[in-house]
């Protein structure tokens, strides 16, 4: 109890501080030009996984307008100038540069567009801080994340889930070919285009609009040619096997994630779940990811069951060497 104690004053500490750093978010904002500022989300992090408020550094999420960019949305981050924090907005602002530079001579849109990024020193209670910001377009139809929620995914229509599966599988390919990895596969992770109309997406009527999909958060992409091991990993439900053994990431781990996200999409659902109330839950999303056998999709998806199968193999030579492979399994669909 006396522990329980002592994490919830930390938390209510937290809280109140964050509250005070909003204003100060909102007016650097205000001199960069931005307006009707509506902070979304705003977290806590801590160096080295203490639990001392000295040591937090602060991640938000900020919608806005701007007079040049329209309708946009920020990602920002507010920490101790002294602290170097890894990842970062500037590595996801330089993978997001990359990769808008190749698209732009391709003509193949990845990731959405970098609009500006900033890093500036601020003064807060005395103490220098660094603020990084980079800004997006904003999309008003969300991620695929909000296609496959319970309110939703009844509504999407088989071709509609094909083309999710599809157009993400060129997303990964594309960027893979870019000679990146994005080590974060997931359907929050996929944004939809502003050019569909959302009210015809939850129309099960619909089911020749086909949007237009886009990757995004980049924190933990890496390069093909910068691969180490021990490197982060990403979100533990999409975590193939072989990461959570220590191993370094691969094109194969991001195949295992969008076969993760293949079967959330067909089925409602994730192929590996792990109870709310588990005590250790790593432990518990290690044992699904490396012991628990592959589901069964029902049978009106039952086509799909070789390549989920093939996606989610346990064993990295058993899975699909390349998403070109993939593609080409969807193809013959």
């Amino acid at each position: 109890m006396e522990n329980s104690a002592s994490n919830l004053s930390i938390k209510q500490a937290l809280q109140a501080q964050s509250q005070q750093l909003l204003p100060i978010i909102t007016q650097v904002l205000t001199t960069l030009h931005f307006s009707e500022v509506v902070h979304q989300r705003i977290t806590q992090q801590n160096h080295e996984h203490t639990q001392n408020i000295e040591n937090t550094y602060y991640q938000g999420l900020t919608r806005a307008q701007h007079t040049r960019f329209g309708h946009v949305m920020i990602k920002w981050q507010l920490s101790d100038a002294a602290y170097r924090i890894s990842p970062n907005l500037t590595h996801e602002a330089d993978v997001l540069a990359a990769i808008n530079a190749l698209s732009r001579i391709e003509d193949n849109a990845i990731s959405p567009p970098l609009l500006a990024h900033h890093c500036i020193n601020v003064q807060i209670l005395e103490q220098p801080q660094k603020l990084v910001i980079v800004v997006m377009p904003y999309y008003s139809n969300g991620s695929l994340a909000g296609q496959l929620n319970v309110q939703n995914q009844h509504l999407l229509t088989a071709p509609q889930k094909h083309h999710f599966i599809t157009q993400s599988a060129h997303l990964i390919a594309n960027l893979h070919q870019a000679g990146w990895l994005h080590n974060d596969i997931k359907p929050s992770n996929i944004l939809l285009d502003t050019s569909c109309d959302s009210s015809l997406l939850n129309n099960a009527g619909a089911s020749s609009l086909m949007p237009n999909l886009l990757l995004t958060d980049f924190a933990l992409a890496e390069m093909f040619n910068e691969l180490k091991e021990g490197s982060p990993a990403g979100t533990p439900a999409y975590l193939a096997p072989e990461r959570w053994q220590g191993k370094g990431a691969t094109v194969q781990s991001d195949i295992y994630a969008f076969g993760v996200m293949m079967v959330e999409i067909l089925a409602g659902r994730r192929p590996f779940q792990v109870s709310v109330n588990s005590n250790d839950k790593l432990k518990a999303w290690a044992i699904q990811h490396c012991q628990q056998p592959i589901p069964k999709l029902s049978s009106e998806y039952s086509r799909y069951q070789c390549m989920v199968d093939k996606a989610l193999a346990k064993r990295v030579e058993r899975r699909y060497r390349s998403m070109e492979e993939v593609l080409e399994g969807l193809e013959r669909l």
